[in-house]
């Protein structure tokens, strides 16, 4: 990437002699990782001594990333939201530990729910005093020995840390299915990024994938196609009243036709959605900072920085890049991991990571990369020897993986005094409570009882003031949800990840 060179202008680097703890901190992006990170940062001693001076930086024009709702007009879309987005989560399990969702809230609240929680929450921590609407990160480069961020003003601005918070719901991630660029040409397909609502898409729809979206997508295209096929790997052919079960599509053919790897071929398609994920993305970052290509084999660590659109690697706590261009407590990555209630996750990366960037001596390099080595010998046991598995299966978690590394980082969060004498957080002891397990197990036969309850009109009397008490009342409150569950058969449904997304 060709860079204008770093301006002197005194308004376009805020240089004039700062105090040696004096840093300047950089958050690229507005969403739940974004804000998390800021509100982490603002509670510190530091920031409160006026040492720690944040900046974010939102390229759109409000807070909340892929919950803020826009027309599928961009290339690609600014958002996947689709109409009937509900999280998949029960919201006292995927909101933040130091802000509770509002009193009465569904329990698997509508999008627009969660934007205004987001917004609410900005509004609540006095964050907006920091953050720069309307502005893209245009290109991050280290040049000794800090971070020069170029931005869409034209400014050049110089940080010691930047928090890499921009999502990855944004860049498509296409199968390379043969025939799939035909049906792509001809409009008769699309990524479900583009996906607002069921209609006018014909009458027999197509839909590939089994995470989140995949799921609800097939579901809500019954009410509006004659007939919906839902291919993902792995399925047994089934048919249930207008929905058919099938394998992963091994080719898409003319005049509608696609042929599935259980054998199986159907006919007369008149669409396909294509909910096939998203690409991890940095177009802020290029070589020698990150290199896009699929890490090489590991041992040794290479010293390099890797994107491989799946995960990047190598990083200590899934944060830190452990390479030779720029200190590793300089540059962190905030929201990579799959499979997790990210809000609460973001919450202690951010802690972890202002603890390692006040006492860089904290973060263990060695240690860190016999954890990173000795995780991809679990993993390639799992996978196989594909570097490409190894990374698609680098940041995905078991489901009580997530809260076991929440411990893990605050635990590191709270160590000692840094080197300017101030504690590195500030923020207290925060351990994962039980109840957060418990429910996160029982997510499946929470939000199958809840649309039960929602449909038979009951919903809104069993929320009715939950959590005007505290939020003490929301664990009673799923218990009791999960007890009617059981009472009522329930058992869920099984789904790939959770859409309390980035």
């Amino acid at each position: 990437m060709d860079l204008p060179s770093i301006s002197t202008d005194a308004t376009a680097i805020h240089s004039a002699e700062p105090s040696p703890n004096e840093k300047s901190i950089c958050v690229i992006g507005a969403g739940p990782a974004g804000l998390a990170a800021l509100k982490v940062i603002m509670d510190t001693p530091q920031y409160k001594a006026g040492l720690w001076k944040p900046m974010v930086f939102e390229s759109r024009d409000k807070a909340g990333g892929v919950w803020y709702p826009a027309l599928p007009t961009d290339e690609p879309p600014l958002t996947p939201l689709y109409d009937s987005l509900t999280t998949n989560l029960p919201h006292p399990v995927m909101a933040f530990t130091s802000y509770s969702f509002p009193p009465s809230t569904p329990l698997f609240p509508r999008a627009s729910v969660v934007q205004k929680y987001l917004e609410s929450y900005a509004d609540h921590f006095h964050l907006h005093q920091h953050i720069q609407l309307s502005t893209t990160v245009i290109a991050v480069e280290y040049r000794a020995p800090k971070w020069s961020v170029w931005i869409s003003s034209g400014e050049t601005l110089s940080f010691d840390l930047v928090m890499v918070c921009n999502g990855h719901y944004r860049i498509p991630r296409y199968p390379n299915t043969p025939g799939i660029a035909s049906w792509l040409n001809a409009r008769k397909a699309s990524h479900s990024a583009w996906y607002r609502r069921p209609h006018n898409l014909g009458d027999t729809v197509l839909v590939v994938g089994a995470g989140p979206s995949g799921q609800d997508i097939s579901t809500e295209m019954r009410t509006a196609a004659k007939t919906v096929i839902h291919s993902f790997t792995g399925a047994l052919p089934q048919d249930v009243g207008n929905l058919k079960r099938r394998g992963r599509v091994l080719s898409f053919g003319e005049n509608g036709t696609v042929s599935f790897e259980d054998g199986s071929m159907e006919s007369g398609v008149d669409y396909c959605i294509l909910a096939t994920g998203y690409e991890v993305s940095f177009p802020f970052l290029s070589p020698p900072n990150i290199i896009e290509s699929i890490p090489p084999p590991v041992p040794p660590l290479p010293r390099e920085l890797y994107n491989s659109t799946f995960n990047v690697f190598p990083l200590a706590k899934h944060l830190f890049p452990l390479q030779a261009h720029f200190p590793p407590t300089s540059l962190v990555f905030l929201g990579l991991l799959v499979r997790v209630a990210p809000l609460p996750v973001v919450e202690a990366q951010a802690r972890a990571a202002l603890r390692a960037f006040a006492d860089p001596e904290a973060l263990d390099g060695t240690q860190e990369a016999v954890d990173i080595i000795c995780r991809y010998e679990d993993i390639r046991k799992q996978v196989g020897d594909s570097p490409l598995a190894i990374a698609k299966a680098w940041h995905r978690f078991e489901p009580h993986e997530q809260f076991d590394y929440r411990d893990q980082l605050s635990e590191f969060a709270e160590a000692g005094p840094t080197e300017d004498g101030l504690e590195t957080s500030g923020l207290g002891k925060i351990r994962v409570h039980e109840w957060e397990r418990e429910m996160y197990d029982h997510k499946g036969e929470l939000r199958s009882m809840w649309v039960k309850l929602e449909e038979r009109g009951e919903a809104e009397d069993w929320v009715r003031g939950v959590g005007e008490g505290g939020p003490h009342e929301w664990v009673d409150f799923m218990r009791r949800v999960l007890r009617k569950a059981q009472e009522e058969g329930e058992t869920g449904v099984g789904e790939e990840g959770d859409k309390a997304k980035l």
